[in-house]
């Protein structure tokens, strides 16, 4: 495959390897794993304290409070990348000049 593609993984790249170098890339990709798990297995733990509440909805809930989590991660993530290349870039150049 071709080396100046970043979107293409290399055949003799392992799992962490590639976790690893994404991670590098956009740093909220680990954050928004760690939060889904986080809150998916907090939400795993609570079905066996639902109460009355329906297993149908507990679910619901289940999958919706980990999509947030990672939407949040996901709009940090871009919001940081649009920071990181296009503000930060013109405040040093104006100062310079």
């Amino acid at each position: 495959m071709s080396s100046d593609n970043q979107w293409s993984a290399d055949e003799n790249e392992g799992l962490l390897s590639r976790l690893i170098r994404k991670s590098r890339d956009s740093p909220f990709v680990p954050v928004g794993i760690a939060g889904f798990t986080t809150v998916g297995s907090y939400g795993l733990y609570k079905l066996k304290h639902r109460r009355d509440q329906k297993m149908s909805i507990h679910l619901i809930h289940m999958r919706v409070a980990p999509q947030g989590f990672v939407v949040r991660a996901v709009t940090l993530g871009v919001l940081y990348s649009m920071y990181k290349d296009y503000i930060r870039p013109r405040s040093f150049n104006v100062s310079k000049k």
